[in-house]
């Protein structure tokens, strides 16, 4: 799937501007690779579970993750970035 649209949350542009400017770099890469084939295998895609699964994921490498949601018509919102603890911040809110 491609997407042909994305939008970003206010947290999400908060915390791409605290990453480290070389993650930055890697998640730009991702994120194109992402909005071009959706379910690339270097990208780990996964439908999140629990309070959380309305959420998707995908990573950036071992330890940065991409959270979102899939919108109609092949759009995407972006809603975290950062460490695997994003999860966790996440789950509080719902």
């Amino acid at each position: 799937m491609r997407i042909l649209c994305s939008h970003t949350t206010s947290q999400f542009e908060e915390d791409f501007i605290l990453l480290p400017k070389k993650i930055q770099a890697k998640a730009k890469r991702k994120i194109w690779l992402f909005e071009n084939n959706t379910f690339h295998s270097g990208l780990d895609t996964h439908k999140l579970k629990g309070v959380i699964s309305n959420f998707w994921s995908f990573s950036i490498d071992e330890d940065y993750r991409v959270i979102f949601r899939v919108l109609p018509n092949q759009e995407t919102m972006y809603y975290r970035i950062g460490l695997h603890k994003i999860y966790n911040e996440l789950e509080r809110l719902f």
